[in-house]
């Protein structure tokens, strides 16, 4: 082992940004805030390894580690503790004042984000954004920077579908939102404030233009890879591009700034080359680098500095320098050193699908460029046309298929979806991106102040027009998108870890790490599903049974919790439970009282009352407690969507007022547990306090809020 490590020393440096992955890692982990002293740990780790890097270096390298772990830990606790508190926001409507930062164009309108937003005279300006959608009928066009007016409903992001989903108020939390709502009333544009971040107004100018000139999903998605937003795509089009494989042509990534990139790089040392004393003195490689690197930079902060393409224009930015120096352009250290810089940025990202997805895709490719580098540079002779036709074609399949085959687990474990076909798909739209659209969409970004920007906005219309053919056909192949329950989170990290094994490593013994990697995905067989859950508004509930799910729907319950809740099972579709009879073979019995799940054994484990009507007013309550009362003790856990108020010997009650207290709550058979949202996630600054009523006497929101 020792050995093994001596001879690839100079692979450990790999190591480091997973490292400090790790300890951003351990930071989330814990249900209670943890003291950022902890992470100050990591300053005696360094220090040895400063001492020992001369004696011994592989210790030296071992206490790195532990170092860039400690590290890491602190860095995400410092920007936690420097993230501005959440915010409690009204309850009802708010006449909302603030400065737009950003417009959005929607399917049916326009999406507002404010700064320093007021809906009450005497407060200071919000320190966290609010998001407003506008009434679709409302004809007026803010800009960034104007100062607006309006009266809005806005709620603050919504907690997790069930216990251990995707944490919306943490993510909203980093990204400093303190909440999102619609429009009650027309917009009022008042003073300009001139307070708009960099390139806002040029961004939303683009996309008005744009739109102008390409109407419908086409306009919308050539919006998207000129200025990052993609609020403006039509939901059939989009799930489409999401079920062939092909949504991550919507999300500026590494692939459209490599082309930017190649064609500013390409046209310049092309035009270049016509002035022959430049040339000759300066030569035309490291001018025409840097350009492409600035014009890079400008369209990452076009778009927005997504994740993805932080990581690829700090990836682009260590390839131009190695290009200035002579040096090996891609190599496994400047994927790290654009991880660290991610990281050291955004630690919280590293817990979402862009992150994730992104780096072990460009990941899996420069792994298999390093073990194919031999065959693909051997020979002196050149090669014939044909063969490096043949080269292109192979190269753009593999890209596909080890990209789509290093993306799969972090996919399966966010969106619980596999696109069996996106190969075929990505064999054909990727080309059409790279030689068509983008290289359109720049033409049209530099013509448009001239107003000359029409007929590369087309020919970028017909690309799109031929991209979203791909996708709408691939989509509507039998099988195209086979929904599976998510991969659990500590199967997912087994599956990082061997991944990383296998890839950052280049001896033989890095085929070790497909042994983690296998665990990983036995994972799934390790993993209990819940039988019953109960929503964070007590308007939705389900059971389980054998992979099905039964669905019971209070008025107003959200169609996007049922979806997540699908997604949580590996089910395409649910099944409402009967008003009277049985299913899945007599473990599910229904009355118009009440719905009863049996254990494997037959025993009663789960009963979910089902009241007439949503009750009204004290007298409606009590009526119904009495009603319910003789339930009591018949199941080990009773799920109600009204108040039962008092004790219920023999049950665990799950009613309104724990999802008002404590969210969304799971139920688990074997063994028995309920646990709910808030104690899965504990107390963490993203995490609401729990809500005290308006009145000692009064019930949470009614249904109809």
């Amino acid at each position: 082992m020792i050995r093994r490590l001596e001879s690839e020393q100079g692979r450990l440096a790999l190591w480091l940004p997973v490292a400090l992955g790790v300890g951003v890692l351990l930071y989330f982990v814990p249900r209670f805030e943890p003291p950022l002293w902890w992470g100050g740990l990591a300053l005696l780790p360094a220090g040895l390894a400063l001492r020992l890097r001369a004696q011994s270096p592989l210790l030296a390298w071992a206490m790195a580690l532990l170092a860039c772990i400690g590290g890491g830990f602190a860095l995400a606790g410092w920007h936690g503790m420097r993230a501005a508190p959440i915010l409690e926001l009204p309850r009802g409507a708010m006449a909302l004042r603030g400065t737009v930062v950003e417009v959005d164009p929607l399917p049916g309108g326009l999406r507002l984000t404010l700064a320093e937003a007021r809906w009450a005279e005497e407060m200071p300006p919000a320190a966290r954004l609010i998001r407003v959608r506008l009434r679709a009928n409302d004809r007026a066009r803010p800009e960034p920077g104007d100062r607006v007016a309006l009266r809005a409903l806005i709620r603050p992001p919504s907690a997790p579908a069930y216990p251990g989903a995707w944490d919306f108020q943490r993510a909203a939390f980093f990204e400093g939102v303190a909440g999102s709502g619609f429009a009650l009333g027309p917009l009022e544009i008042m003073a300009r404030d001139g307070a708009a971040p960099p390139l806002s107004g040029l961004r939303a100018r683009i996309e008005a233009q744009v739109m102008a000139a390409l109407p419908g999903a086409a306009g919308a998605i050539a919006a998207a890879l000129l200025t990052g937003g993609q609020s403006g795509i039509p939901p059939a089009e989009m799930q489409a591009m999401r079920d062939s494989g092909l949504a991550h042509l919507l999300s500026v990534s590494g692939l459209h700034i490599a082309i930017v990139m190649g064609l500013v790089f390409a046209l310049a040392r092309g035009g270049l080359a016509l002035w022959p004393g430049f040339a000759l003195r300066f030569g035309t490689k490291p001018v025409a680098a840097i350009l492409a690197l600035l014009a890079g930079g400008f369209y990452m902060v076009l778009t927005g500095s997504q994740v993805p393409m932080q990581r690829s224009f700090a990836m682009a930015a260590l390839v131009t320098l190695a290009l200035l120096v002579g040096r090996r352009a891609l190599s496994p250290r400047v994927l790290a050193f654009a991880a660290v810089a991610v990281l050291v940025l955004q630690p919280a990202a590293l817990l979402g699908p862009s992150f994730q997805m992104s780096f072990a895709a460009v990941l899996a490719l420069i792994a298999a460029f390093e073990a194919a580098r031999p065959w693909l540079m051997g020979g002196a002779a050149p090669r014939p046309l044909w063969q490096r036709l043949g080269l292109v074609l192979l190269g753009t399949l593999a890209t596909s298929v080890i990209a789509g085959a290093a993306t799969t687990p972090f996919g399966l474990h966010h969106f619980g979806r596999v696109q069996v076909y996106g190969v075929a798909a990505n064999a054909l739209a990727v080309p059409l991106t790279s030689f068509l659209v983008m290289p359109a969409g720049m033409l049209a970004l530099l013509l448009m102040p001239f107003g000359a920007e029409g007929m590369p906005l087309a020919l970028m219309g017909w690309g799109i027009a031929g991209i979203l053919w791909v996708a709408q056909a691939v989509a509507a192949w039998p099988g195209a998108a086979l929904a599976m329950a998510p991969l659990p989170g500590h199967g997912l990290a087994l599956i990082a870890f061997g991944f990383c094994w296998l890839c950052l490593w280049r001896q033989r013994w890095r085929l070790l790490g497909c042994l983690p990697m296998a665990l990983g995905f036995a994972s799934w067989s390790w993993v209990s599903l819940p039988a019953a859950l109960a929503s964070a508004d007590g308007r939705l509930f389900a059971f389980q049974v054998a992979g099905e799910v039964f669905f019971e729907r209070r008025p107003g319950a959200s169609r996007f919790t049922g979806d997540a809740w699908l997604r949580g099972f590996g089910d395409d579709a649910g099944t409402p439970l009967p008003v009277d009879g049985e299913l899945a073979g007599g473990r599910i019995a229904c009355t118009p009282q009440s719905c009863l799940l049996r254990d494997a054994a037959g025993a009663a484990a789960v009963l979910l009352l089902r009241p007439p009507m949503p009750q009204r007013g004290q007298r409606a309550a009590a009526e119904f407690r009495r009603g319910a009362h003789p339930a009591c003790g018949t199941a080990p856990v009773i799920l109600s969507p009204e108040p039962l108020r008092g004790d219920c010997p023999g049950s665990v009650v799950v009613d309104r007022f724990s999802a008002w207290r404590d969210g969304a709550h799971a139920v688990w058979l074997a063994p028995p547990r309920v646990v709910s949202d808030r104690d899965w996630r504990g107390d963490r600054p993203w995490v609401p306090p729990r809500p005290t009523p308006r009145a000692q006497t009064q019930e949470p929101p009614a249904e109809t809020e």
